[in-house]
């Protein structure tokens, strides 16, 4: 059983931006050399893509704005915003239809969609009413 590394510090460490995670990384690696070797290498595994992605692994900066810092919320939006409408029992999706109606399910679940509604409903007037100079040019898009 592998001993909780560096117990004090805790989040707080992580908050300050310090080298916390990386030390618990070398103390968690200290302890696995009495594991099994498979278990031993999905330890150093895991350790070599934290120091591998150090430098994007700004958790202070995370914490600081608000965003998660797991990927069980990422997952979860994931599941919120395209499992939970593509997933249907029977349904089919094209790539265009499935990309627009994620388009269409970000958009609200971001908040955007009234914003978006109203951008939507100027250009489609443009494109069915041209003004008098618009008739004038040939769409070359």
């Amino acid at each position: 059983m592998l001993q909780p590394p560096l117990q004090r510090g805790g989040i707080a460490g992580v908050e300050h931006g310090s080298e916390l995670p990386y030390q618990v990384v070398g103390a968690v690696q200290a302890q696995t050399e009495h594991l099994p070797a498979t278990r031993r290498d999905a330890v150093t595994t895991c350790a070599r893509y934290l120091t591998g992605h150090r430098d994007q692994l700004h958790y202070d900066t995370a914490l600081k704005n608000g965003w998660p810092i797991a990927t069980g919320a990422v997952e979860g939006a994931c599941r919120h915003v395209i499992a939970d409408r593509l997933d249907i029992t029977g349904a089919r999706w094209g790539l265009v239809g499935a990309e627009a109606v994620l388009q269409l399910r970000a958009l609200i679940t971001n908040g955007d969609f009234e914003d978006y509604w109203i951008f939507h409903a100027a250009r489609e007037h443009q494109r069915l009413y041209p003004g008098p100079d618009q008739q004038k040019y040939s769409l070359t898009a």
